[in-house]
């Protein structure tokens, strides 16, 4: 063997540590790939603090200082899922975590009546919830079976088209909002990922999403969508406060977080399962499932003193590495070290918050529809039979049509709590729905079961090639 082909095996070698959990890829690989995943997920880890900053009407130093430790505490939950210490903080999986919307609906409804300090209160017991039902996860997985867990991965996926399509139409309330320009942009943007993903081979595949915006940021620029006035006027470095706010405790804040906790846990099971069987093809082990939801309660918990806001599984991140495989450990620490940077260095958070809304649309509606599609593989896995049906189209049926409905459980006479934890998002309703079908219904008698496999298979070989 010449010192070239030797040379060239060995590159070869370390650029397939990106398919592997340990091994040291290439910073050229791992750069673009991890880049991505920051810029898919940065607006969506920035705008549940922004929401909340303008709901407790805060200024401009606070509303800074809330995305600062949004940022940190993202890098925090996502660090701890990759290196997983002592076994049972962090899943050991690829994921990504950070300040999510799924909680945003709950803390919006109870800003209007209490205090900040109230809502990191109720993390601190929200994120003891989130811990205890990690480590008694081995006592109740038996309610979580694949159908269960893909009926709400199908949900969540669903659940973010909306909010796709609402960055590519520019971001409602925006003077884009709806354009012809924002769709230009967000559609050319959709069409290089689209391009890359599907048609390219090595780097320009796996960062297909990093290039997308890359593109997508310069056809924005004549539009004049950039808008880097921020950048100077941002600060270079900042710490995070301790207890910036007095912490308090009110019963009905601490019981309503105490109950969305364990069902946003729910989702993490559906992300994480979804990018583990996406990316190395088999379903989580309970101790890796544990530990994922109890690295989610112990950064609560920081966030709690930090001043912050829960943390989740990121759903659009799941969908990317679903699609490019990319599970090394490595990259999710680069993302980690990135979030942990824009949140020390203010400025270069304000160049990263500059990324116009339809770039990241365009660039990660895809994604979600990936996301969708993994939860069908989840439920079908052994067959599509009478019984998943009946679980899978109920769930959704309730999940979607109460979350779509709004207010349709706000009446008069109706709990507050009822509102604010079921009827204020998809996943809550289609999760508690599943599981009660799933424990009432009798399982698929075998022969059942034979039967449709049977009949799939008749299907599938009638198909023209194309169709299958």
């Amino acid at each position: 063997m010449t010192q070239q082909t030797a040379s060239a095996t060995k590159s070869a070698s370390a650029h397939d540590f990106l398919f592997t959990r340990e091994g040291l890829p290439p910073i050229k690989d791992m750069l673009p790939c991890a880049l991505q995943h920051v810029l898919a997920s940065f607006a969506g880890i920035i705008t549940p603090a922004i929401i909340i900053a303008s709901v407790y009407g805060w200024t401009a130093q606070q509303r800074t200082d809330i995305i600062q430790v949004a940022l940190i505490l993202s890098a925090i939950d996502t660090a701890l899922q990759a290196f997983a210490p002592f076994r049972r903080i962090g899943g050991g999986l690829p994921i990504v975590m950070g300040v999510s919307f799924a909680f945003l609906p709950a803390l919006q409804a109870m800003g209007a009546d209490f205090s900040f300090g109230s809502l990191l209160g109720g993390e601190i017991v929200g994120g003891i919830a989130a811990i205890l039902f990690g480590l008694f996860y081995s006592k109740l997985k038996n309610l979580f079976p694949p159908v269960v867990t893909g009926t709400v991965i199908f949900t969540i996926g669903v659940s973010l088209y909306p909010t796709a399509v609402k960055y590519m139409a520019g971001g409602e309330g925006t003077p884009i909002w709806g354009t012809p320009q924002s769709w230009i942009v967000a559609l050319i943007t959709f069409a290089v990922v689209f391009f890359l993903s599907n048609f390219t081979k090595g780097t320009l595949k796996l960062g297909s999403v990093f290039f997308g915006m890359i593109v997508g940021i310069l056809v924005s620029a004549p539009f004049g969508m950039l808008d880097f006035s921020s950048v100077g006027s941002a600060g270079i470095f900042a710490l995070p406060k301790i207890m910036p706010y007095p912490l308090e405790f009110h019963p009905e804040v601490c019981i309503t977080l105490a109950v969305v906790y364990p069902m946003v846990a729910i989702q993490v099971i559906g992300d994480v399962s979804a990018a583990c069987l996406g990316s190395i093809d088999r379903m989580p082990e309970e101790r890796e499932l544990s530990g994922a939801i109890v690295s989610q309660g112990v950064t609560s918990i920081i966030s709690a003193f930090l001043g912050g806001l829960p943390t989740s599984a990121l759903g659009q991140n799941v969908g990317i590495i679903a699609s490019n495989k990319v599970i090394n450990k490595w990259v999710f620490v680069i993302v980690a070290a990135v979030f942990a940077l824009a949140g020390l260095f203010p400025q270069l958070s304000a160049v990263l918050t500059a990324i116009p809304q339809p770039v990241i649309g365009g660039a990660t509606v895809g994604v979600f529809g990936t996301i969708t599609m993994n939860g069908i593989r989840m439920f079908t896995k052994e067959g599509l039979t009478q019984r998943v049906a009946t679980i899978v189209g109920t769930s959704v049926v309730f999940g979607l049509g109460i979350w779509m409905a709004s207010g349709c459980l706000a009446g008069e006479g109706m709990p507050t709590w009822i509102s604010t934890v079921v009827g204020s998002n998809a996943i809550t309703p289609c999760a508690i729905m599943a599981i009660i079908l799933n424990l009432v219904l009798p399982p698929t008698p075998p022969a059942e079961q034979h039967v449709d496999a049977a009949k799939e298979a008749a299907v599938g070989a009638v198909l023209p090639d194309h169709k299958k």
